[in-house]
């Protein structure tokens, strides 16, 4: 696994995270009306054992496997960490974490949000069923390397879970492709969200951070974890 951090302009990188609601709900733990994972994972930290064996991001526990790299996508202006990438067999998977009422889920009303804001970039959307529920698969106009005409994919999953939502964009063949699309699902089942128990507005970015020790980690044998430092990521996260 390699770590390496990417900047963003923004201070969302998502305009559907633009709008805050009341803060609401109760102690963390407490799983909401949302609440649909069942036993499938992504998980809260309230339902681990422990956090051994996981990269610790803060926000997001992420478990680690051979080949993994993940890049911290850094806001610009105050090189906040607003999102993590986790790349994998020519495929990429950016995770986000928010707050999220107790009483409801987010991820209908923002699913909504995404869908308008591709059709307004001359986009298409379409809503399908997939490992977690209901998810939308989004093409957006491009221009190849040589001039011609195509489109750039992302397939959006969202998962609410008590008192939070963690929302998944797949890029490269795992946009489109199951098979491609595979161990990048297991990977997101695996994730474990550390909510706190802090009062927090609804759709409020839940804090990343670099692991205590990447920047004194060794260089990491191969297939084992590592670090790397900041770059630019890819701008088909900014749908939404």
């Amino acid at each position: 696994m390699v770590f390496g951090r990417k900047k963003s302009k923004a201070d969302r990188p998502e305009s559907a995270d633009s709008e805050l609601e009341s803060a609401g709900g109760s102690a963390a733990g407490e799983p909401g009306k949302g609440d649909l994972r069942q036993s499938k994972g992504p998980w809260d930290i309230d339902e681990v054992e422990d956090r051994d064996g996981y990269v610790d991001l803060g926000a997001l526990l992420i478990a680690p496997t051979e080949g993994l790299q993940l890049r911290l996508e850094v806001e610009e202006a105050t090189q906040r960490v607003v999102a993590v990438t986790m790349d994998l067999g020519g495929s990429s998977l950016q995770l986000q974490a928010f707050a999220a009422p107790r009483s409801e889920g987010l991820w209908e009303e923002i699913r909504e949000q995404i869908s308008q804001s591709v059709a307004s970039q001359g986009g298409e959307s379409e809503e399908i069923e997939g490992a977690f529920g209901i998810e939308l698969v989004a093409k957006l106009p491009a221009e190849a390397a040589d001039g011609s005409r195509g489109y750039r994919a992302a397939r959006f999953m969202g998962v609410d879970g008590p008192r939070w939502f963690l929302r998944g964009v797949l890029g490269g063949a795992a946009a489109l492709e199951r098979e491609a699309a595979a161990p990048l699902e297991d990977l997101f089942r695996q994730v474990v969200v550390v909510r706190g128990g802090n009062p927090m507005p609804p759709r409020e970015l839940l804090q990343l951070r670099l692991p205590k020790d990447a920047a004194a980690q060794p260089p990491a044998p191969q297939g084992g974890p590592g670090v790397q430092r900041p770059e630019r990521g890819p701008e088909i996260t900014q749908i939404g």
